[in-house]
C-alpha cells in the first residue's frame, strides 16, 4: 500500500515543493513588511524606528529574501540567507529566555530556519523564475 501511495504522489513532488516555497516565502516577506511598515497588519506599536538593532535590520532581510523565495528567484541563496537570519534570531532573541522554543516563543524562528534550510538543498521546485534563468 505504501509503495502504491509513493508511486502516486512522487510525480507531484516538484509542484508541491513549489507551493511549499511560495507559502513560506510569503510568510517571511510579511514578517519583514510588518517590521518595516507595520503592514499588512500592525502587530502592535507600528513600524520599528529605522536602524533599531537588531530587529529593524532583520526586516529588509526578511522582506527581500521572502519575496525572492516566493517567486523562486535565486532561491537557494535567498533560502540560505533566510535560514541563517532565523538561526541568528533564535539564538540572539529567543534562546536566552529559555532553552526550548515552546518556552521562549521561538517556534516560528526555528520552523522558518529549517523550512528554508530544506529549500537550500532541494531547490525551488517546478514553478520558479530560477528555471527561466
Amino acid at each position: 500500500m505504501a509503495q502504491t501511495l509513493d508511486a502516486r504522489l512522487n510525480p507531484y513532488v516538484p509542484q508541491a515543493l513549489s507551493l511549499y516555497r511560495m507559502v513560506f516565502g510569503f510568510l517571511f516577506a510579511v514578517y519583514g513588511a510588518n517590521k518595516l511598515f507595520a503592514w499588512p497588519v500592525d502587530a502592535g506599536g507600528g513600524a520599528l524606528p529605522v536602524g533599531t538593532w537588531p530587529v529593524w535590520w532583520a526586516g529588509p532581510i526578511e522582506l527581500v529574501a521572502g519575496l525572492l523565495i516566493m517567486v523562486g528567484l535565486f532561491t537557494r541563496t535567498a533560502a540560505f540567507v533566510g535560514s541563517g537570519a532565523m538561526a541568528v534570531a533564535y539564538f540572539w532573541q529567543h534562546q536566552p529566555d529559555a532553552l526550548l522554543p515552546h518556552a521562549n516563543n521561538g517556534i516560528a524562528a526555528v520552523m522558518l530556519c529549517f523550512a528554508f534550510l530544506l529549500l537550500v538543498f532541494t531547490g525551488p521546485g517546478a514553478y520558479a523564475l530560477d528555471s527561466l534563468r
